[in-house]
């Protein structure tokens, strides 16, 4: 699971072992009771692994325990790997972050944003200022997503076949063609909201270095990096190895089997979603995440300099505010209490407000099907889970992870 990070006696690294073992203790209930069909864990600090954990079904039918190379779905936790190649290319001067996304989209130069009325007589008026790339990192562009059932825009969403996805016929072009002759739900730089903004960035990538956005990440990120399982779809000589999708039992709450959702991690897909669209293990996770931790390198390997990854993960919402104050309290992966966001994923501004004995400054993100990852830079700890239970609001696991996690911290 871990072949790049050394095991270490956790009480090294400065945690309690008993304590690490209430983790465990914790997250088996889920299992046992029915909650969850199982889970992986991992926890290191100072590139070192203090905690893992395997326990339970990858398929609760087929009677397949988790093991090490599970393959799980990690839908949002795509995002801070686009967001990374895309700030490769801007390491390289191939765009600013101030720049219109219309410089590589031209069709989002005319886009209209709502100001009132109905989704079939809709009053828009016209972008004050244009969407930038800067917008897109940060989801201050004014997309939305069509499952929020939140906004009137939402609905067109729905209607333009956007809603958990996309149009299975589009390629990300036609994705973004169909995206820019929707109207915007703000004006950009306005407001936060969760949105298909990585979605647009990974179109970016796929304009600026005219190759698809799986063969950049494949070959300037996932091979460098060593993530050989890490893609938009399951080989089928990998199949067995592929986590079973899970939704909450309305009455039961127990998991429940969600076959069709879960076959199309199967398929290559037309249209290549930065926003939600990969699939990865572990141990190609923890690679990612222990890359950022070591601010930009893994083994001799460098993806970003020190410095991008230190301005990656500041907040970037205007005024160095939280999302209680400048986003729309709708669905997200993360609380929005003390908790900013910057080029990444979310950022701890304020832990006391957050409600979390999360370090300042520790960034991270989650994915639709509950997993989870955050690094925290003060104490030099980088934490993934994984498990595959649709929507990640269903239970409290990242919270809990979270405290539980801090709790064991002794040194």
């Amino acid at each position: 699971m871990t072949a790049h990070l050394s095991a270490a006696d956790p009480s090294e690294l400065g945690f309690d072992a008993a304590r690490l073992a209430r983790l465990n203790t914790h997250f088996n209930k889920f299992v046992d009771d029915g909650r969850l069909a199982g889970y992986q864990l991992a926890v290191t600090r100072n590139g070192k692994l203090a905690h893992s954990q395997v326990y339970g079904q990858r398929d609760i039918a087929a009677e397949a325990p988790v093991i090490d190379d599970t393959i799980w779905r990690i839908y949002s936790m795509t995002k801070p790997i686009v967001s990374v190649a895309a700030m490769m290319l801007w390491e390289e001067g191939l765009f600013e972050l101030k720049d219109p996304v219309s410089k590589f989209i031209p069709e989002f130069a005319d886009q209209k944003v709502w100001r009132a009325g109905s989704v079939v007589n809709p009053v828009l008026e016209p972008l004050m200022e244009p969407m930038r790339m800067w917008h897109l990192m940060t989801h201050t562009s004014g997309l939305t997503y069509g499952f929020m059932y939140a906004h009137p825009v939402d609905d067109l969403y729905r209607r333009g076949g956007f809603d958990f996805g996309s149009p299975q016929v589009d390629t990300l072009a036609e994705v973004c063609t169909r995206l820019a002759n929707l109207p915007l739900v703000f004006q950009p730089g306005s407001e936060w909201n969760y949105s298909m903004s990585i979605d647009v960035l990974g179109r970016v990538i796929e304009v600026i270095t005219g190759q698809t956005l799986d063969e950049f990440l494949r070959t300037r990120l996932f091979t460098p990096l060593g993530m050989t399982d890490t893609g938009f779809s399951v080989p089928a000589q990998d199949a067995d190895r592929l986590a079973a999708l899970y939704g909450a039992h309305p009455a039961t709450g127990k998991a429940m089997l969600l076959a069709e959702a879960g076959k199309a991690a199967l398929k290559v897909p037309s249209a290549f979603l930065g926003g939600g669209g990969l699939v990865s293990t572990m141990a190609d996770y923890l690679r990612f995440a222990d890359m950022l931790r070591r601010k930009g390198e893994l083994n001799g390997v460098r993806i970003l300099s020190p410095r991008t990854v230190q301005y990656m993960t500041k907040n970037h919402l205007p005024g160095g505010v939280d999302l209680t104050s400048f986003g729309r309290p709708l669905f997200s992966e993360t609380p929005y209490d003390g908790v900013g966001f910057g080029l990444l994923g979310s950022v701890t501004i304020d832990p006391v407000a957050a409600k979390l004995a999360n370090s300042l400054g520790s960034y991270g993100w989650g994915g639709a099907a509950s997993t989870t990852f955050w690094v925290d830079p003060v104490e030099d700890i980088t934490c993934v889970f994984m498990t595959q239970l649709l929507p990640s609001d269903t239970h409290p696991l990242r919270s809990q992870l979270s405290q539980l996690v801090q709790q064991a911290l002794v040194d």
